[in-house]
This record gives C-alpha cells, sequence and structure tokens, in this order.
C-alpha cells in the first residue's frame, strides 16, 4: 500500500503539493557584501514545501560554491546571480517568479 500525502489526499507517487508550492511563491535573489568585502548571492523567498535543502545541495554542486541554508534562505559565496537564476529554472521553478535585485 502507498503512502498518502497528508496535504493533498493523493498517494505519494502522485503527489503534486511540490509542484503547486513552486508555482506559488516569490523568489529574489540578491548580492550582499559582507566581511572582508566578499559577495554573497542570496535567495529568499522559498516555502517550507519546496524542500530547501536539497535545493540548496544542487545549486552548490552546479555552481561549484559553498554556502549555507539557514533562516529559509540560500546563501552562496560569491556573485552567482545569473547562473543561480537559470538553475532555478532548470530545478522547475517558473521564470516569471524569480526577480534579479
Amino acid at each position: 500500500m502507498v503512502g498518502v500525502c497528508n496535504q493533498c489526499g493523493l498517494p505519494q507517487d502522485l503527489c503534486v503539493c511540490e509542484t503547486i508550492a513552486r508555482e506559488q511563491q516569490k523568489i529574489t535573489i540578491k548580492i550582499e557584501k559582507k566581511k572582508f568585502g566578499k559577495k554573497y548571492t542570496i535567495i529568499s523567498g522559498m516555502t517550507r514545501e519546496a524542500n530547501i535543502e536539497e535545493i540548496f545541495k544542487k545549486m552548490k554542486s552546479k555552481l561549484a560554491c559553498g554556502g549555507t541554508a539557514k533562516n529559509g534562505q540560500i546563501e552562496l559565496q560569491g556573485d552567482h546571480k545569473v547562473r543561480s537564476k537559470q538553475v532555478l529554472i532548470e530545478l522547475g521553478f517558473p521564470q516569471e517568479t524569480i526577480d534579479l535585485m
């Protein structure tokens, strides 16, 4: 017997909760200067249903950089504003919901 999703009530293999969550959120990508003038790419606006840890691991791997995922946002070391938008689009986020600041 396949498990049932608590949110949508569909079987786990047919669950659409993550897809709906990706389409409804407004993601912002910006650059911040931190200690010693280092640049960080900050990605915020993702909801808990989007599985931030998994997205973070994939982005770190594709962009070949370090970083952290905390407080509902992703921080990547370096200036990866444009490239991170492309990676998010590849991961299934709609282009209209991603803003570069």
